[in-house]
């Protein structure tokens, strides 16, 4: 069952690699020669702004995928079905990252992009915390060093994605700029402040998997 585990996270892994590729891919090179090209490239900064935005957020979903799974030694049939509906979400990003760099700038449309970006954030926020609901829901994934009702208890922690990006739905109908800084804070967030899958270890609980090597 392990094996099969390590079968899961190194199928997830291949798929966050290439949509990352695939959200470098829709940087284009702008047309021009001398100060034509300076001006294309900074025409095109809503581009660089929303595929740091959106490789952050990936980066961060990776990182906690790998964290979890590193805490489970198996896996059944629903959590292979979640874990598809959350690689399934993933795989949309570079679609909605392209429409928002898109239409940015454009009065008419950058709230609409806007919107559709955000929502497809919400999307994700439900799909990771079903994903973590399940997995600490039946324990039984679970190493036998984790602390399964510690692990529970960073259920409503975990899902406050799923009320901070129905916020930024609500900001893209005033500033689809603003929107994109509000997810790299969130991004940020994230990145700096993991949350920790409490261990026991004997007697003694632990915090996360590095006190392992303490």
């Amino acid at each position: 069952m392990e094996q099969e585990t390590n079968r899961v996270e190194a199928f997830s892994d291949g798929v966050f690699a290439i949509v990352i590729t695939i959200l470098v891919l829709e940087l284009k090179v702008p047309e021009g020669q001398g100060d034509e090209l300076w001006h294309g490239l900074r025409e095109q900064w809503p581009h660089y702004a929303a595929y740091v935005v959106s490789f952050l957020i990936i980066g961060v979903m990776w990182v906690n995928h790998h964290t979890i799974f590193s805490h489970l030694k198996r896996v059944d049939r629903p959590l292979l079905f979640l874990n598809l509906m959350v690689l399934m979400v993933v795989s949309v990003i570079p679609y909605t990252t392209n429409v928002l760099a898109e239409h940015l700038v454009n009065d008419d449309s950058a709230n609409v992009a806007a919107i559709l970006y955000s929502s497809w954030t919400v999307v994700y926020a439900l799909a990771f915390l079903a994903f973590w609901w399940y997995v600490t829901q039946v324990g039984h994934l679970f190493h036998e060093t984790v602390d399964k009702d510690g692990a529970r208890a960073t259920r409503l922690r975990f899902g406050l994605g799923a009320i901070a990006y129905p916020l930024t739905v609500v900001l893209s109908f005033f500033s689809a700029p603003l929107t994109l800084v509000a997810h790299f804070l969130i991004a940020l967030y994230y990145a700096a402040n993991q949350i920790p899958i409490p261990l026991v270890i004997g007697e003694e609980r632990l915090e996360t998997a590095s006190d392992l090597r303490k």
